[in-house]
């Protein structure tokens, strides 16, 4: 009867958890974007990479996503996650464990009371016990870890996919802007031949007197001009191939490429995006699973004002001869139960429960936070991305207008009706004008990286098999 009133009143307070349970909190946010396009169709958690119909992108992305060192460390993190989990969640069960001691002793016969002679000497000491133990939860305190064990795993897979969604985004971007410096590199090099043509024949129209020596000179600073170009752009070709291979987890070294700039696809834009695409991004479902795990602190904190209550108890056997060990008189056992709580802690609890409900409020104030700065990179890259595109378009007006006024002015110095001086200012227009052509075009491709990585889309289907799925409950 004892034993059935006891295990009713374990039963009855093991269910009875202490603290906030948790619940989402609201936040006030528009229900759409101010800049958002209306002809496109949704694409959000697709490869948006593959968008470009680059292979070589593909693949490259593909690489960084398996060698990269970041999301091994953050994989790493995530197992450790696991582990902490795991610990945490063992005092829910009872604790299986055993000892076994053998001694043996001689005892002296010369003291001041002599042995009896039926005493052996030396003793024999051998035991052997199997223990159990296990601390009732009555309070919660180890649901609400648990609680909080889990919420962390949870976040350190979110930061996983935060360090991916980063890692897609910066190889696309600099696989962009590597190509868009072999075009600009290409435009220079043309550029220097043609340079290189007109000095050659203004030199040999010099020496037959045809042409002043300043002429010479003003086309030979064309050429040079074009000459300094081209070492530039060719450092930033290596910088970017060595900041692609770190990305892709290798040593620096050349980065293979299969298209050009012009063959780029530009991707589809979701139509009338509205905030709960924002679910995607891993950043806020990171700051929740904190908020989560700091709000299951507070239950643990305060169940620290409650008494703990543990049940232990040992089996085993006891004997001073091995062949004996097993034998039914060897027999030992003990159970026995303890309850123990705070009476005065001198503010020790009460610092702990201040502590977990300060945390909760940084937890939520950094939630809300990483909302309102969603939305900001969205809307940022949504009126960006709009406006490189009206800025590339009359970008591509004025290099078709510089290239027609360099025509003109050609033809108008052969005809003998302007001076060269007309001729190289029309040319020192057009070949800054086509390098910064292509430098918008990139811009405009990497608008739409900004775009899906502010929108936090695109990235689950390349990562979701490298993460592993948190344990059940």
């Amino acid at each position: 009867m004892r034993q059935i009133i006891l295990v009713s009143f374990i039963m009855l307070f093991a269910g009875c958890t202490v603290g906030p349970d948790y619940v989402r909190p609201h936040v006030d946010t528009p229900a759409a974007f101010r800049f958002s396009d209306a002809d496109a169709t949704a694409t959000a958690n697709t490869a948006w990479w593959e968008q470009f119909q680059d292979p070589t992108l593909n693949a490259l992305i593909a690489e960084a996503i398996a060698n990269n060192k970041n999301v091994a460390i953050a994989a790493a993190n995530i197992e450790k996650a696991q582990g902490v989990l795991m610990q945490t969640r063992a005092p829910l069960f009872p604790q299986l464990s055993y000892t076994g001691n053998a001694a043996r002793q001689r005892l002296s016969e010369l003291g001041a009371t002599p042995l009896s002679p039926t005493l052996s000497n030396p003793q024999v000491s051998l035991q052997t016990t199997a223990n159990a133990s296990w601390e009732i939860d009555l309070w919660g305190r180890i649901q609400r870890l648990s609680e909080a064990a889990r919420a962390n795993l949870l976040a350190s897979q979110e930061a996983q996919r935060g360090v991916i969604l980063s890692l897609t985004a910066s190889v696309a971007s600099s696989y962009i802007q590597l190509l868009a410096y072999d075009q600009q590199l290409q435009i220079a090099r043309r550029t220097l031949a043609a340079y290189a043509e007109s000095v050659k024949l203004f030199e040999l129209q010099f020496a037959y007197g045809q042409l002043s020596r300043m002429n010479v000179e003003q086309a030979r600073t064309q050429y040079e001009t074009a000459a300094g170009m081209i070492p530039q752009i060719e450092t930033q070709i290596g910088q970017t191939e060595n900041a692609l291979s770190i990305l892709l987890g290798k040593n620096p070294g050349p980065i293979a490429r299969s298209r050009s700039i012009d063959d780029l696809m530009l991707p589809t834009v979701p139509a009338e995006l509205p905030s709960s695409v924002l679910a995607n991004r891993p950043d806020i479902g990171e700051a929740e699973q904190n908020l989560i795990a700091a709000n299951a602190q507070i239950g643990a904190a305060r169940a620290l004002y409650f008494p703990t209550l543990s049940l232990t108890g040992d089996f085993g056997y006891a004997s001073a001869d091995l062949s004996n060990l097993f034998n039914g008189p060897a027999h030992t056992w003990n159970y026995s139960g303890s309850i123990a709580g705070p009476i005065f802690k001198a503010g020790e609890v009460a610092g702990q429960v201040q502590q977990a409900e300060a945390g909760r409020k940084a937890a939520l104030l950094k939630y809300e936070s990483a909302i309102q700065s969603a939305f900001s990179d969205v809307e940022n890259a949504l009126i960006a991305r709009r406006k490189i595109t009206e800025q590339l378009t009359a970008q591509e007006r004025l290099v078709k207008a510089s290239k027609e006024y360099a025509h003109l002015a050609q033809i108008q110095y052969d005809g003998g009706y302007a001076t060269y001086l007309t001729v190289l200012s029309a040319e020192q227009q057009l070949f800054p004008a086509e390098l910064n052509q292509v430098q918008y075009h990139a811009q405009e491709l990497n608008s739409y990286v900004t775009l899906y990585k502010a929108m936090g889309g695109g990235w689950k289907s390349a990562e979701a098999v490298a993460t592993p799925a948190p344990p059940h409950e």
